[in-house]
C-alpha cells in the first residue's frame, strides 16, 4: 500500500491506532483488570482465526498491544485494516 492508501484507510478507524513506519498499525487497549484484558485477547483471538489473519499481541495485566500486518508482503494490506476495524468493534466502554 501506497502511504496516502495507508492514511485514507487509517482515517477511518478510531484514533487509538497508529501507522508505525508504513508497516504495522498498532493500537494499545488498557482494561481495569487481567480477566478483561485476557477476554479482550481471546475476542482478538477468534477474530484473527475467522479471518485467517493474525496480529502480533503482547498483553499483562490491564494492558494488551495490538500490531496488524501483513508479513507475506512485509507491510500493511487491506487485510490489516478490516481487522483493526473489527476490533473496535469489541471496544463498548
Amino acid at each position: 500500500m501506497t502511504p496516502e492508501a495507508i492514511k485514507e484507510r487509517a482515517h477511518h478507524l478510531a484514533d487509538h491506532w497508529q501507522i508505525v513506519d508504513n508497516q504495522i498499525l498498532r493500537a494499545v487497549f488498557e482494561f481495569k483488570n487481567y480477566y478483561h484484558t485476557q477476554a479482550f485477547v481471546n475476542a482478538v483471538a477468534w477474530i484473527a482465526h475467522c479471518e485467517r489473519h493474525h496480529p502480533d499481541i503482547t498483553f499483562g495485566y490491564n494492558k494488551a498491544t495490538l500490531d496488524w500486518s501483513t508479513h507475506a508482503i512485509g507491510g500493511l494490506s487491506e487485510n490489516d485494516f478490516i481487522c483493526a476495524a473489527k476490533v473496535d468493534r469489541l471496544r463498548t466502554d
